[in-house]
């Protein structure tokens, strides 16, 4: 019995909290069920997933719920069909029939070309908002070029949509093949100023079609 519990303390923290050697698979072999209420946190589930084809633009009109608290777009390798084009995004809340959401927003980027000879980091004024309902820039000030191997990658993540409280908090970071042979990473955050329930996210170009590339919804719980 003395082993026993000392073995039992050993795996106990002075706060009184289980370490983590106090578990192992053995620990969990009657278990057959997760508890209902239990979530595991940090999973991502793939809502949705659109592939750009000289696509005017892409649009998530359903799956945007009171489901999941974050949403997370991953789009990879958008291609744009003319040069020095700008990838941007708006918000809606009727469905889509309507992308004009009121945003507030802010930038700054940091790049380097391929010639080794510029580099920087800098806030850029172009691709902020205040209080407009345009599109935001995911990047621009320069945007991505449309040789065969020219791109842009990148996430945005929507912050509790469905809320009816509070303001709707956006979060950006892309990384794309500059025009001019510029490696450069744009970040963009905000908030989409209103109450009401965000429910549908357009894609575009600031110019021509997106030409290719793939755009993924997930929700986060």
């Amino acid at each position: 019995m003395g082993t026993i519990t000392r073995t039992f303390a050993n795996n106990i923290t002075t706060s009184g909290v289980f370490k983590p050697t106090a578990f192992n698979n053995a620990s969990f072999d009657n278990v057959t069920a997760v508890p209902s209420g239990a979530v595991e946190g940090g999973n991502m589930v793939l809502l949705s997933t659109q592939t750009a084809s000289a696509s005017a633009s892409i649009s998530f009109t359903t799956g945007i719920d009171s489901t999941y608290k974050e949403y997370m777009f991953i789009f990879n390798n958008i291609h744009p069909s003319v040069d020095d084009a700008n990838f941007q995004f708006n918000l809606s809340t009727d469905g889509g029939s309507n992308y004009n959401v009121t945003k507030t927003s802010t930038c700054f980027i940091t790049y380097h070309n391929e010639s080794d000879t510029t580099t920087g980091l800098e806030y850029v004024t172009g691709n902020d908002l205040a209080q407009s309902t345009s599109d935001q820039l995911l990047l621009g000030n320069g945007g991505i070029g449309n040789g065969s191997d020219e791109s842009a990658s990148g996430t945005l993540t929507l912050l509790n949509p469905s809320s009816t409280t509070y303001v709707k908090h956006f979060i950006a970071q892309t990384n794309f093949y500059n025009y001019a042979d510029f490696s450069r990473i744009d970040y963009v955050a905000g908030y989409g100023n209103t109450t009401s329930a965000i429910n549908a996210i357009i894609f575009r170009m600031s110019s021509g079609n997106i030409d290719a590339g793939t755009i993924q919804m997930f929700g986060i719980l």
